[in-house]
């Protein structure tokens, strides 16, 4: 099923394949430099809906149902879904899924959702849990303001290392390996370790989650045996502007240069000079909506033949903001092939 190279970093033998995804995002990351790429921009940031939490939950739905769509399957094919969000209770996801009765596992990892959630779907189909598996997540910016920092209408001032969170969402489906793999598969994965160095600093977070990432990109480069130039890209979740720096740093203190190949989602969703997302862009529908715009039509089309998706997130909560605890941060990575039968 899988072979085990170190503690928490395994491959698959028998590759689970991705034969969808789809992605959605509101009107300011369609009006940003990767805006082409989504298969849905929603100028309606309420999705119809009366309230934000709500909304999210219809783009999350929406974005299954793309995927499904574009496979030509229905809901019904899909023996298990990984899905998770920002909010309480992944309450965009439970609420979100709800109506399509798909067995469910939430499943949270702040902004490494996305990774963690195809990590586990993979899981799943290479376990012959079911033919097929599907991974989703998303992100509000308007719920995320109100959750972890301000209401909208308090209008406080954002430094410069803050990022916006994204509206968006990321779907992938994927089928249980059947003998010559073909097609962009799931050929790898580590599961994180958690990171703390003791940021405090909930305006901060690249620097919070970036440690995170640099040991997950070691630790699988170290136990492949791989160099980062093997890959076609190294992609993070939503380190930013800032965070992506340290990262490259990071990295390169223990001895790997993944500076030529590197690219962040925060750093790439929006443009910093006219769209003023200061640092970049953070929330776990930022990595998705790229995973599915960008990199996956990229691995389809053959343009990359491999890449490694290293989504990173912040573990942290208001209510231990405000006790005085720093934000541990983790990453879970999955490496992506491009095969041919």
């Amino acid at each position: 099923m899988v072979r085990n190279l170190a503690r928490g970093v395994f491959q698959y033998p028998q590759p689970p394949r991705i034969i969808s995804y789809a992605s959605t995002v509101g009107q300011k990351e369609g009006d940003g430099p990767m805006g082409s790429c989504f298969d849905c921009v929603e100028p309606d940031a309420h999705f119809g809906q009366e309230t934000w939490e709500q909304a999210e939950s219809v783009m999350q739905r929406r974005t299954v149902q793309l995927a499904l769509e574009k496979s030509g399957l229905r809901d019904s094919d899909l023996s298990c879904i990984c899905a998770g969000d920002l909010m309480n209770q992944c309450i965009g996801s439970t609420y979100g899924m709800r109506p399509l009765e798909i067995p469910l596992l939430g499943i949270y990892g702040a902004c490494s959702t996305m990774a963690e959630g195809l990590l586990t779907a993979s899981f799943l189909a290479a376990g012959g849990v079911g033919e097929y598996t599907a991974a989703v997540t998303s992100s509000h910016f308007s719920t995320a303001e109100r959750q972890f920092r301000f209401p909208l209408s308090y209008g406080g001032q954002r430094p410069p290392t803050a990022q916006w969170t994204c509206t968006g969402s990321g779907a992938v489906i994927l089928q249980q390996p059947d003998g010559v793999p073909d097609g962009v598969c799931v050929t790898g994965a580590c599961i994180g370790i958690m990171v703390d160095l003791g940021v405090t600093d909930a305006n901060h977070m690249g620097a919070a989650m970036a440690p995170a990432a640099a040991d997950t990109i070691v630790r699988y480069l170290k136990a492949t045996q791989t160099a980062p130039e093997q890959y076609d890209a190294i992609v993070t979740g939503d380190l930013g502007i800032v965070g992506s720096e340290l990262l490259c740093d990071l990295v390169m203190k223990q001895g790997y240069d993944i500076t030529r190949n590197h690219k962040d989602c925060g750093a790439m969703l929006y443009d910093p000079e006219t769209q003023d997302t200061h640092a970049g862009g953070s929330g776990c529908g930022c990595s998705a909506s790229l995973l599915c715009g960008h990199f996956l039509p990229a691995l389809q089309a053959g343009t990359m033949r491999q890449i490694l998706f290293a989504a990173t997130g912040a573990l942290m909560s208001p209510t231990a903001s405000q006790q005085g605890e720093s934000i541990p941060g983790i990453s879970h990575l999955v490496e992506l092939t491009r095969m041919y039968r």
